[in-house]
């Protein structure tokens, strides 16, 4: 038992340490090339910080054989968009509260409402078609909707390079260039292109390591603990791999950078709802009853709920992300009343 909660740890950590190391060279990318806020935010920053959920589900369905391992899989694909527009929106909208009761910030949002919308108005229907088609009308058109989903997101990028907005703001060095100033083999302050690659790969491959580590011991501590696998990576891994994106958002947010902030978790949410879920469609039976759709009932109805405001009130309140704790809560509470 104090063996495997410690390979979870260990898992977890070095995914944690490569998704920031990863999405720290992603945004030097960003900066290198002159990309917007939106294009830094709702892709390279989300797509980043998406990976550690991404390759958990791909670790445990292509190299973990049995029903628990494809339950760990699914837990995780529908975890991530769960988390994203419920506990992340929360943590937003409590980080501006938390700023405005110091008198750092008011008590709103300052965010690029289009780019905000456009991230939800693709995640939405696509995530919708995914999760109820199947449930309606069984697997027979899992392939047809995977195809779709990449070709919605291969639209959504598109969209997204071409919307208007602000250039990203200056943030910290990437950490291999201030490790060689640090050591004096460099003095450059732009590191060269083939440097940010390396910190990039290097990251994913020690998150792939640690993707490994995480889903052999979160098997093994579900079934010591008696726990349905599915349930129990859908409410643990993405609450731990969702870390990356709540820290960068809550950390813009609370600097005023919301639009970088939304974008991290709105567009995290559009690719959740894309690649991963085409992984369940097309290599697992996909069947979604019970904790599991009502989880994916609950991303849904929280988004729909941020887009309303977004486009009845012109603007996004911080109450309106505050909203997102309070559908974590009715999960919650539905899944301890409904295993007790």
């Amino acid at each position: 038992m104090f063996i495997d909660i410690l390979f979870l740890v260990l898992g977890l950590l070095l995914i944690l340490i490569a998704a920031e190391t990863f999405t720290n060279g992603i945004e030097t990318f960003g900066r290198k090339f002159s990309f917007s806020q939106a294009v830094v935010g709702s892709l390279f920053a989300a797509v980043g910080t998406a990976l550690p959920e991404t390759i958990l589900p791909l670790v445990a369905i292509f190299f973990y054989k049995g029903e628990a391992a494809h339950d760990i899989g699914v837990g995780a694909i529908l975890g991530a968009p769960f988390m994203l527009s419920t506990l992340a929106f929360f943590l937003v909208g409590l980080t501006v509260l938390a700023s405005s009761v110091k008198k750092r910030r008011k008590f709103e949002m300052q965010v690029e409402t289009h780019s905000t919308r456009r991230d939800l108005l693709f995640f939405l229907p696509m995530y919708s078609a995914a999760v109820l088609i199947p449930v309606a009308a069984g697997p027979s058109f899992s392939v047809l909707i995977a195809v779709l989903l990449v070709a919605g997101y291969i639209f959504y990028a598109y969209s997204t390079f071409r919307c208007e907005s602000a250039d990203i703001e200056h943030s910290g060095q990437m950490y291999l260039s201030r490790l060689g100033r640090k050591m004096k083999l460099t003095k450059s302050d732009d590191p060269h292109l083939a440097l940010i690659l390396l910190q990039v790969f290097g990251a994913l491959a020690v998150m792939i390591t640690g993707a490994h580590t995480f889903v052999e011991a979160l098997e093994h501590v579900s079934l010591l603990f008696g726990m349905n696998p599915l349930l129990f990576a859908l409410l643990l891994a993405p609450v731990a791999t969702e870390l990356p994106e709540k820290f960068n958002s809550v950390t813009w947010t609370w600097k005023g950078r919301d639009t970088l902030a939304l974008g991290n978790i709105t567009g995290a949410m559009v690719f959740q709802s894309t690649f991963p879920v085409c992984v369940g469609l097309l290599f697992t039976e996909w069947k979604l009853t019970g904790m599991a759709l009502f989880s994916a009932v609950i991303a849904l109805a929280s988004s729909l709920i941020v887009l309303a405001d977004l486009t009845f009130r012109k603007r996004l309140s911080p109450v309106t992300l505050l909203l997102g704790g309070v559908l974590y809560l009715i999960y919650a509470i539905a899944l301890v009343t409904g295993n007790t």
